[in-house]
Formats: C-alpha cells, structure tokens, sequence
C-alpha cells in the first residue's frame, strides 16, 4: 500500500487557515471542560492509526471519516446523524468551533464523533495509517481568492496525493465550495491525481449535493451572494 508522498502538503509550512481569535462563549466552554476528555482525541505522532485505535473505543461504529475544517461543527452533526454505523473525526483548530460542535454531539446524543484540534493536514501525515479511512470531507474551504495567496489553498497535489494514499479502495474525497475558480482548481488537481477518480456524472464533472451533506452557513451566504455552490465528489481507485 502507498505510503506518504514525500515532502509536505504545502510547501514550506504554509497554512491553508489562519487562527483567529474568536470569543469562546460560556456555554462553549463548559462543554470543553465537561466533554472534551471524552471527546476531542490529542494530537498525538506516536500514534500511527487513529482511525483503527478511535474505532476500538466506539462500539458499532464500522468505518471512519475524516472532516477538515468543520466550522461551528453543524455539517458534522448532520453527518453522525446521517452515518450511524461511522465514527466522524472533525479536524478543527478554532476552540469557539470545538465548543460549539461539543455542544452539538451532547445536545443531539451522538455519540460517533470524535474531535481532533489541530492541523488536518499533519493528522493526516502523521496520525492516519495508509488505506485507514472510508472517506473525506471538506467543505468550503477557505478560497483564498486573491492570486498571490493560491499557494494556500488547502487542495494542491501534495495534499491530493497525501489524501488519496489515507483512503481505503473505493473510499471517497468530498468537497464543496461557493467559489468558482477554487471548485475549477479542486477539480483540475483531484483530475490530475492519479490514484483518484471521478465519481460524479454530470458532463462538467460536478456532483450533486448528497443528502449527508446540509446546506451550510456558508452555502446559504453564497447562494444569497449570487454565487453557484459546487460539490466535487472523487474516489480512490480500486486496486
């Protein structure tokens, strides 16, 4: 099975966010104190499958799926909901969205989420073993919009590449985006992956909206904006 492409997912250390300094509200913080023990995972390298070790602590939970850059936490609860049999693993580094999705899981029960806080894309290097998750979620990803910032982008081929060798056979890479120059960009490098491939039907290579994934804040923003929204749907290829 393919290891790690060598390198880095983005060169030189760059960040495809930037921390902000958000308010954490009291009740964010109470289910930080009161849930995060039991639910947000440590970044830990000495740990090489975390997906195989999470799924050990989650009885009925069969597979795992990796969110990156889950917000306030709302699509990964739909999610949980919506997957029953699967551990969702939220990668986010804002504490305010940590707080907020805690806040979810203890409202809605859900017990198949597991929260990790920090960089998704050292997770993925360094705590997700080769072949180890069904799928992978990213929804509106920061487009970085302007020209001399696309080197942030988060979808380059480094980290295409990097993903794909996490998947599983048939595991699946899901994006979505309000942004259409970054939803060319995703669908061009995913394109140029070549141990991904295509699932969507659609002439354009776009694919609809599947039914897990909610019509976010974000969605609704740029729908209100004038703009499209575009879900870009990719598999590992069976071997």
């Amino acid at each position: 099975m393919t290891d790690a492409p060598e390198g880095i997912a983005h060169p030189r250390g760059i960040r495809s966010y930037v921390l902000r300094t958000g308010r954490t509200t009291t009740a964010q913080a109470r289910a930080l104190e009161q849930l995060g023990p039991r639910f947000v995972l440590p970044y830990d390298e000495a740990c090489t499958d975390l997906a195989a070790r999470a799924l050990a602590a989650v009885p009925g939970c069969r597979r795992v799926v990796l969110e990156i850059g889950f917000g306030m936490g709302h699509a990964t609860a739909h999610m949980a909901q919506h997957m029953a049999d699967t551990l969702i693993i939220g990668c986010e580094v804002h504490t305010p969205g940590v707080g907020a999705l805690l806040r979810l899981i203890d409202e809605g029960q859900l017990g198949n989420i597991r929260i990790v806080q920090h960089d998704a894309v050292q997770v993925l290097q360094h705590m997700c073993a080769p072949g180890s998750l069904a799928g992978i979620a990213i929804f509106f990803p920061d487009p970085w919009p302007k020209k001399r910032h696309h080197k942030r982008r988060l979808i380059q081929p480094a980290f295409a590449q990097l993903a794909a060798t996490r998947l599983a056979p048939s595991g699946w890479l899901h994006c979505a985006t309000d942004w259409q120059p970054y939803a060319e960009h995703m669908l061009d490098v995913l394109t140029a992956e070549p141990l991904l491939h295509n699932t969507a039907t659609t002439p354009d290579g776009y694919a609809p909206r599947p039914n897990w994934r909610p019509e976010t804040k974000f969605e609704r923003r740029g729908l209100r904006l004038g703009h499209g929204v575009w879900d870009v749907a990719f598999a590992r290829r069976a071997e």
